[in-house]
């Protein structure tokens, strides 16, 4: 993997001289799970692709924003693929790409492109989204990777290495972890098992588990304004941008944010108590 992240940032400096660039880019909240799906597919699209296609894995946000992330920087670094070999948002002009008419896009983990983009929507080709191949039951909580697993089995079983089922693997262990739910769905489990059996060297489920727990909780250094930019989401309409982001807090510092706000409100709320 490293080999072929290196390899596409090289030759994106020559992108002059080709003639298509394919970019899989995931979500802007660049979770785990999109992340990898991205590098994996990506991989995959440079083996199949036909001679002149530059295929590029893109991180969705600034390349000062990455150390926030802390999961995803551990999972990397555990397989020894070098920040310096990922692609940023805003290290690649996509506007120019396709101005030029070279432009292919495969979104995955998202079936939409952020505001700042929108003008590229006519160069998506693909889109690799668990909610948009849904029944509309919960097949939403299986992950990208795992359909990215499911596709390169079925098209080239071959490229799948024992570096990239780990990826692959723990992303979707860690996509399990985030829905707090008891049971891993059977879609996933058979992924699982698949890439186990291919790779029976591979470690412990339960040792992938703990690995990623720890690093969720050496996120709790971070500031709050980091925090949010982390998990930050975009909801628009065309006319109107609003961004919504998540942070966890303590029932304590909640009370002091509620009594900083509106010292009224607090009483009351500590009568209601």
């Amino acid at each position: 993997m490293e080999e072929f992240l290196q390899r596409a940032k090289s030759k994106l400096n020559r992108s002059k001289r080709l003639e298509k660039v394919h970019v899989v880019i995931g979500h802007k909240s660049c979770d785990l799970d999109s992340l990898i799906s991205a590098f994996s597919y990506a991989y995959f699209l440079d083996k199949v692709s036909p001679p002149g296609v530059l295929c590029l894995p893109v991180l969705n946000i600034p390349r000062t924003e990455f150390n926030y992330f802390t999961e995803t920087r551990f999972i990397l670094e555990e397989l020894n693929i070098s920040e310096s070999f990922h692609i940023f948002r805003d290290e690649i002009n996509l506007h120019q790409l396709n101005d030029e008419g070279k432009l292919s896009i495969t979104l995955v983990g998202s079936n939409v492109l952020a505001s700042e983009d929108k003008i590229l929507e006519s160069a998506v080709v693909k889109v690799i989204n668990p909610l948009e191949q849904s029944d509309g039951g919960l097949e939403f909580r299986e992950s990208s990777s795992s359909l990215v697993v499911k596709e390169i089995l079925q098209e080239a079983p071959e490229l799948i290495t024992e570096q990239l089922a780990h990826l692959l693997r723990g992303s979707i262990l860690f996509k399990w972890m985030t829905m707090e739910s008891e049971k891993i769905s059977e879609k996933q489990e058979e992924i699982l098992s698949i890439l186990e059996e291919k790779f029976p060297s591979l470690p412990p489920r339960k040792e992938i588990i703990n690995v990623l727990q720890e690093t969720q909780f050496s996120a709790q250094g971070l500031s709050i304004e980091q925090t949010m930019l982390k998990d930050l989401k975009e909801l628009s309409d065309g006319e109107i941008k609003v961004a919504i982001s998540n942070v966890n807090m303590t029932f304590e510092l909640i009370d002091i944010i509620i009594q900083f706000i509106d010292p009224y409100e607090y009483q009351e709320a500590e009568c209601d108590h």
